[in-house]
């Protein structure tokens, strides 16, 4: 996007904003998230059940792969959702702009107003906004729908089945090799330490505080694998 300063001439100054960025963040982060500590939890509380390594590896397995299918499918419904709403508002907008254009002036005139505009400054706003993309400034001001992070579904669930299966991959990967009797232990040590990475490389690259983030994931962590643990351990002594 260009920028200019008030005599229209271009500008230097930019201000890098990472909101855009918030739609496959999101889904990434999840995705990984979900995967890592699922399939953690699958394996350790199929562990403590005494089973043996076949078993615990067609556990995770099947863990990863119906996980990874249920992520894509839930984000491509929710965000399909989510624009068809989006659409719906759109379309709605663009009838009120046919059906009552004053009304509609007034009203946007209003909400600059409540901004803090005085009622003279908020009028004129509104009808310039008006005259230059009408159904923009409704859907921006009024609605709160910007072009900054539009629903994108197919790219959520290729996003969220590809991290899930890539975080799955790492507790799978250790409790294949762990020897049994160490085996929670092990699984238990590399979840915790690939959460805390997420969390911070997802903080990262959404310019959040990572020490906050790592520190949240892990905390979590912690209480899905030891009430994964615990439910697979009474099980299997009572099996």
């Amino acid at each position: 996007m260009a920028y200019t300063d008030d005599r229209g001439q271009p500008s230097s100054h930019h201000e890098p904003h990472l909101s855009g960025r918030s739609g496959w963040l999101r889904a990434a982060v999840m995705g990984a998230n979900d995967g890592i500590l699922s399939t953690a939890s699958l394996i350790m509380g199929v562990a403590a059940g005494a089973a043996d390594h076949v078993t615990i590896l067609l556990a995770g397995i099947a863990g990863m792969v119906a996980g990874a299918l249920s992520m894509a499918a839930g984000e491509y419904v929710s965000v399909s959702s989510q624009a068809d709403v989006e659409r719906a508002d759109v379309e709605r907008e663009k009838a009120e702009l046919v059906a009552n254009p004053k009304g509609e002036l007034d009203e946007l005139a209003a909400i600059y107003r409540a901004r803090g505009l005085s009622p003279a400054l908020a009028r004129q706003v509104a009808e310039e906004l008006t005259e230059v993309d009408a159904l923009g400034a409704h859907l921006r001001d009024e609605i709160g729908l910007t072009d900054l992070s539009p629903p994108q579904p197919v790219q959520a669930a290729v996003v969220s089945a590809l991290t899930f299966a890539a975080g799955a991959a790492v507790p799978l990967a250790v409790g294949g090799f762990a020897p049994l009797d160490t085996l929670q232990l092990w699984v238990a040590g590399a979840t915790l330490v690939a959460l805390a990475g997420l969390g911070a490389l997802g903080a990262q690259a959404g310019g959040a505080p990572r020490w906050r983030a790592a520190a949240r994931v892990t905390v979590w962590g912690v209480l899905a694998m030891a009430a994964t643990s615990a439910i697979g351990a009474l099980v299997g002594q009572a099996l």
